[in-house]
């Protein structure tokens, strides 16, 4: 495992970023191992590229600002490797900066992106040939592994660092927290992202459950934090626990919000929303109610004149 950093840096990773990478994985893999040919593939591929296909790399560059300690990165674009130089295509690479530095003059190259399940000597290597544009790049490894007990986001970001192994000066890996900034923009697609129906068509019953699982893990969580946050003033009020200050104006910040929900204009604006949303949900009903309907009386209207057509032609013999 590689060790912590010791730079002091700030980091805020965008969901963007995660969305960038993971569709830049999946595109990937579907190209090189289509549905149709994922069943034909012959004895003679070696275990090597049949892990290749099951797993490929991909790798691009992350955007961003840098604002005194604080690194935020907002954005990704995709780049093109040379598997027989293990490098990467830098006239590519600087064709990208020149475009995307046109629709975002102030962001500029933090460092880069792969995925895989742990950095390698081979990524010090692009890790290194990124120095010229930012002296000190950042590496943000997506691990695109299922792993269902995994509580955590599978994404680390490494930067590197000169340690003294064996007398040698050397540069090594070294990772680093990170929190997730979001802005409203991204919130909305996220959670557009994460209502999409499955592509394996999966009922309506299968949604709602996994929407309800989705809430109950929200609540649980947000129980179990306040839960922390209160045994952790109930010990600090006790004597246990030394007074911090800064936290306690936090909470305290927190905790003059709430009274806003209980305040005649909040209901007044929720009591509004919420006819709303019933009265657009009356209309979709009657609407879905009428196309029944019409339907149904289209069908007695075919099946009438079919029934008239036969009585007339008994009739005529």
């Amino acid at each position: 495992m590689a060790p912590s950093s010791s730079s002091g840096l700030t980091f805020k990773l965008h969901p963007l970023v995660m969305l960038n990478i993971s569709d830049h994985f999946t595109r990937v893999k579907t190209q090189l191992n289509p549905p149709a040919a994922s069943c034909a593939t012959g004895n003679g591929s070696s275990n090597a590229d049949a892990m290749l296909l099951q797993n490929p790399r991909v790798y691009g560059c992350v955007i961003g600002l840098q604002i005194g300690r604080t690194v935020e990165i907002f954005n990704s674009f995709e780049l093109l490797f040379d598997p027989t130089t293990d490098t990467l295509d830098r006239s590519f690479l600087e064709k990208k900066q020149e475009l995307y530095k046109k629709v975002f003059p102030k962001f500029y190259i933090l460092g880069w992106y792969s995925t895989g399940s742990d950095a390698t000597e081979s990524d010090m290597l692009i890790h290194k040939a990124l120095m010229d544009i930012n002296e000190s790049p950042v590496y943000v490894l997506l691990n695109p592994a299922i792993n269902h007990s995994q509580k955590d986001l599978p994404v680390t970001i490494y930067e590197s660092e000169f340690h003294v192994i064996d007398g040698i000066p050397q540069s090594i890996f070294v990772h680093t927290s990170y929190t997730i900034e979001t802005v409203e923009a991204e919130r909305i697609s996220v959670d557009h992202v994460a209502h999409l129906k499955p592509s394996d068509g999966g009922s309506a019953a299968t949604q709602l459950a996994a929407h309800l699982t989705g809430i109950h893990s929200a609540i649980k969580m947000l129980n179990s934090r306040i839960r922390v946050l209160y045994q952790y003033l109930v010990a600090m009020q006790k004597g246990d626990i030394a007074c911090d200050n800064s936290l306690l104006r936090q909470v305290s910040s927190l905790l003059r919000s709430l009274p806003a929900a209980k305040s005649e204009n909040f209901h007044e604006n929720f009591m509004m929303e919420y006819n709303d949303k019933l009265l657009m949900s009356y209309l979709a009903m009657i609407t879905n109610c009428v196309s029944n309907m019409n339907e149904v009386v289209d069908k007695f209207n075919t099946a009438y004149e079919r029934n008239s057509r036969r009585g007339g032609r008994t009739a005529f013999m």
